[in-house]
């Protein structure tokens, strides 16, 4: 009898071992300039819905989530970015420094356990520079503060974003009852969407913060990978690059040494020529994208060794200039040089279009948006592209 039980308790332990073991290796992890999944390479394209969690938060809104899933990955798109913040403002997720919205935080469940059900890997972004969803501004306006940058330097301000940053992660998710940080569907946190620091451009002042909160959320968090959220501007670290940036653009945030950071394990680029040169025609800003990715794709591979994903990009049909046959174009040149650097198993790791809706979400159109059953050659192309980019490393 004796010997039975142990056999079983010795069983259920080699099961229990296996079983973990199994989960562990449904977390996208980092090898040189690879993403792996169970040691495979992960080259994946997919798309923005920053809208997710606050559709999610209406139950009878639900739909569209899963349709926008649903469509998503019959598409091969298989990795979603959007918002895990709401600031203050009308329907917060965080209404005010650590009292959270429980109806928010369910619709951010269920978006969580639908991308689970569909295949999607999830980058969720923690706090908007930007004053949509409260943002920079709304912490400042929390502490009495006036100087948005402040956000990166006072110790209350700090201390109110390292706490949305342990609630978020130690969140036990009421559908999977698994916590954020131990739910292997979210592929990696992003500390901040477009981050700027305009009061020092040399960049000393963000390097800073995002040294320190690196720190702190991978203290929480060892399972899931980490970027920034940079657009890709050259800083003082590489004064010679400065001038690759549209308009030599500097906002205080330095690609090559805010990526160089350890705690941060890839990186991200945005390109929105149409907004950053407005002036020019579609044969100019198509001569700037060209160099502005492959530049980054090699900065990528060659200084950070580290893989880069393009979490922004798009051609809004609302600017001046705008033709269908430019914007084909801009999407095949980021996709056609992801899979060229990615076939090499090099860092150029997969693309995220700006913006993916379901259709009847017409009060989301902003110019960029993607509608796939309306896409025409543009779906077939995205189509096309993110299968061929799925089967490297199968």
């Amino acid at each position: 009898m004796k010997n039975r039980v142990f056999i079983l308790i010795l069983f259920l332990l080699t099961f229990l071992g296996e079983f973990v073991k199994g989960e562990n290796g449904l977390f996208v992890r980092r090898e040189g300039v690879q993403f792996k999944l169970n040691g495979k390479e992960f080259y994946r394209n997919g798309f923005n819905a920053y809208w997710l969690m606050y559709e999610a938060s209406f139950p009878s809104e639900r739909q569209k989530v899963t349709n926008v899933f649903q469509e998503a990955a019959s598409y091969s798109l298989t990795i979603a970015r959007t918002w895990a913040f709401s600031d203050g403002g009308s329907r917060p997720l965080q209404s005010s420094p650590g009292v959270y919205n429980e109806q928010m935080f369910q619709g951010l469940d269920f978006v969580i356990s639908e991308a689970k059900k569909h295949g999607i890997k999830l980058i969720l972004s923690l706090v908007n520079n930007y004053n949509d969803y409260g943002g920079r501004q709304q912490y400042i306006k929390w502490a009495n503060l006036s100087k948005e940058d402040d956000f990166y330097t006072n110790p209350i301000v700090k201390g109110f974003y390292k706490n949305h940053i342990k609630n978020v992660l130690t969140r036990v998710n009421t559908i999977t009852k698994v916590a954020y940080k131990d739910e292997p569907t979210i592929m990696a946190w992003e500390l901040i969407n477009e981050p700027r620091c305009s009061s020092d451009l040399s960049g000393r002042t963000f390097q800073g913060w995002v040294n320190e909160m690196a720190s702190y959320l991978k203290s929480i968090d060892g399972n899931h990978l980490l970027e920034i959220g940079l657009e890709g501007f050259y800083g003082s670290s590489t004064p010679d690059k400065i001038k690759i940036n549209p308009n030599s653009y500097q906002f205080g945030t330095d690609f090559i040494a805010n990526n160089q950071i350890p705690a941060i394990d890839f990186v991200t680029v945005h390109s929105y020529p149409d907004q950053w040169l407005k002036n020019a025609p579609g044969s100019a800003q198509l001569a700037f994208l060209k160099q502005w990715v492959d530049q980054h794709i090699a900065d990528s591979q060659n200084i950070l060794r580290k893989p880069v994903i393009f979490a922004e990009f798009g051609k809004s049909y609302k600017v001046a200039g705008y033709t269908q046959a430019d914007r084909d174009r801009f999407y095949r040149l980021i996709y056609d040089d992801i899979y060229s650097s990615a076939s090499k198993g090099g860092a150029g790791s997969g693309g995220l279009f700006w913006q993916l809706l379901s259709e009847g979400m017409d009060n989301y159109r902003d110019g960029y948006e993607i509608v796939l059953k309306q896409s025409g050659f543009l779906g077939k192309l995205i189509y096309a592209e993110s299968r061929k980019l799925s089967i490297l490393g199968r």
